[in-house]
C-alpha cells in the first residue's frame, strides 16, 4: 500500500515507520521547518503533499492519505470529493476542536448537558464579566496555534486568579489576530475522556475510555503540557460512550468526517459534563491505542477508509502510556541545548520491548539515535496489563531502560485511577 503522511510537525511519525516496517511506501510532509530533522535519516520526506497526489492515484484503493492536525479539514473535504481515500477529519472536525463556542454549541443541540460556556474576544470585557460574575473559571483559547499552557484551571472561588491571568495575558498579546477565548464554569469530578474511529458513516465498536494526566509534574502540579501520559482501556465505556460522544454521529456523517476522536469530560453527582474534542489522532493518544489493539495500524486505516467494517479488534485490560522528555520542554526556547544529545538504553530491548516504544522527536544520525525537533517530547513508553498495577508495572520498567541526558517523565500515571477515580465511576454507576 501506499501512505502519505501530512503535517505540521510530524506527530505521527512513530505511525508511519510501523507502516513502512510493514513493507509499505510511505512519504511525509512536513510543514515546520524547525520539525523536518524529526525521523531524519527514517524515512522518506517530500517537500510538498500535493505534488504527491498522483502517487498515491496511482494506487487506487491502495493509497491512502494521512492528515494529523486539526488545521487541514478543507483541504480533506475536497480530496475526498476527488475520490481520495483520506483519514484524518474534516473541516467541522477542525471547528468542533478549535472553535471552543461552537464546539460547545453543537454538544447542547445533540442534547448533552454542558457547563455555562462564555465567549469572548476582548480581554477588557472578560474582565468586567468576572469582576461581575465572581467564581471558578477554566480559560480556554480558540484556534490550533496556540499552547495548551496558555490555558488556565482557576484556583479561587472569587476568581481573582483568574483576573490576574487575564492581565497578564493582556499586557503581553503580541499576536496578530484578536483574542478568541472562552471561560467555562469550573467543573468539579472525575476527568475522563471516551474516543472511538468514525469511518465517515458510522463509528467502529469498542469505543474507550481514557484518564489523561495533563500537568508536568507529578501530583497534577506544574504546567498544562497537553498530556504527559494516559490510562485506557477498550472495556466497559459502551454506555458512556452511547450517553456522549454516540450523539454525535449525524453531524460526523453530514461533515464527511474519517478518523479518530475523542471527546473529554468531567463525571459527578449530577451527571456528565462534555469539555472538549480532540478531532483527529491525540499526541499521545495514538500510541496509548496502538498498545491496546489487536489489529496493526495498516488494517485500521484500511478498515476507516473502505467504510464497511465497524468492528475493532483490542484487548482486554488496561494500557500506560508515560511520555518522555527533555528539557525545555514543554516549552520551544533553550532547546538547543539538549537537542543531538544521544539516546540509549540498558541492555538490548527485545522485539515486545521495542513495540512498546513509540518514538518523537528522535533522529538518525550516523547510526546513533537522538533527539531532535523543537520542544523536548522525545518518545512514550506503553505497557499493557490485565489490571491498572501490571500496565503501570510494564511500562516504568521499560521508561527505566531508556538512557537520555536529563530524561524527566511522571511516575505517578494511573495512580489517580487507583486511589480514588475508579471507585468514584463505579459509585456512580459508569463503570463496573
Amino acid at each position: 500500500m501506499r501512505f502519505l503522511g501530512i503535517g505540521h510537525g510530524n506527530d505521527l511519525g512513530d505511525l508511519y515507520l510501523r507502516l513502512a516496517g510493514r513493507g509499505h511506501d510511505v512519504r511525509v510532509f512536513v510543514e515546520d521547518e524547525s520539525s523536518r530533522d524529526i525521523m531524519a535519516g527514517m524515512m522518506e520526506f517530500v517537500p510538498t503533499w500535493r505534488d504527491q497526489l498522483a502517487w498515491i492515484r496511482e494506487a487506487g484503493t491502495d493509497g491512502i492519505l494521512i492528515f494529523e492536525g486539526s488545521s487541514w479539514g478543507p483541504a480533506q473535504d475536497e480530496l475526498r470529493a476527488q475520490g481520495y481515500q483520506v483519514v484524518g477529519g474534516s473541516e467541522v472536525g477542525d471547528r468542533l476542536e478549535n472553535d471552543r463556542a461552537f464546539g460547545q454549541e453543537m454538544m447542547r443541540r445533540m442534547g448533552l448537558k454542558t457547563a455555562p460556556t462564555h465567549e469572548f474576544t476582548s480581554f477588557e470585557s472578560a474582565i468586567e464579566f468576572v469582576r461581575k460574575n465572581s467564581r471558578r473559571y477554566v480559560l480556554k483559547y480558540s484556534g490550533h496555534g496556540f499552547a495548551s499552557t496558555r490555558n488556565y484551571v482557576g484556583e479561587l472561588a472569587d476568581g481573582t486568579d483568574l483576573l490576574a491571568v487575564l492581565r497578564s495575558h493582556a499586557s503581553r498579546w503580541s499576536y496578530d489576530q484578536r483574542p478568541h477565548f472562552i471561560l467555562m464554569d469550573h467543573v468539579s469530578g472525575v476527568e475522563v475522556g471516551v474516543g472511538a474511529f468514525f469511518n465517515g458513516r458510522a463509528f467502529l465498536h469498542p469505543p474507550n475510555f481514557d484518564w489523561e494526566h495533563k500537568r508536568f509534574f507529578d501530583g497534577d502540579l506544574g504546567e498544562l503540557t497537553g498530556e504527559m501520559g494516559t490510562l485506557a482501556t477498550y472495556r466497559g465505556a459502551e454506555r458512556f460512550f452511547e450517553a456522549t460522544l454516540g450523539k454525535m454521529a449525524s453531524v460526523l456523517r453530514e461533515s464527511g468526517y474519517c478518523g479518530y476522536i475523542n471527546l473529554n469530560t468531567i463525571v459527578n453527582e449530577e451527571g456528565i459534563w462534555p469539555l472538549e474534542f480532540t478531532c483527529r489522532f491525540g499526541y499521545p493518544g495514538f500510541a496509548i491505542l496502538d498498545a491496546l489493539h489487536a489489529e496493526r495500524w495498516d488494517e485500521i486505516l484500511s478498515k476507516l477508509v473502505s467504510g464497511k467494517d465497524t468492528s475493532l479488534r483490542t484487548h482486554d485490560g488496561f494500557a500506560i502510556c508515560v511520555v518522555l522528555t527533555v528539557p525545555t520542554f514543554p516549552y520551544r526556547h533553550g532547546y538547543e541545548l539538549s537537542k543531538g544529545a544521544p539516546i540509549l538504553f540498558r541492555g538490548e530491548l527485545s522485539a515486545a520491548e521495542l513495540d512498546q516504544l513509540h518514538y518523537a522527536e528522535v533522529a538518525m544520525e550516523e547510526g546513533q539515535l537522538v533527539t531532535s525537533g523543537s520542544i523536548g517530547y522525545i518518545m512514550v513508553a506503553t505497557g499493557l496489563g490485565s489490571t491498572v498495577e501490571q500496565a503501570r508495572e510494564s511500562a516504568y520498567a521499560l521508561c527505566e531502560k531508556v538512557v537520555i541526558p536529563n530524561l524527566r517523565y511522571r511516575r505517578d500515571i494511573g495512580e489517580k485511577f487507583l486511589l480514588r477515580d475508579h471507585a468514584e465511576m463505579i459509585r456512580l454507576g459508569w463503570m463496573a
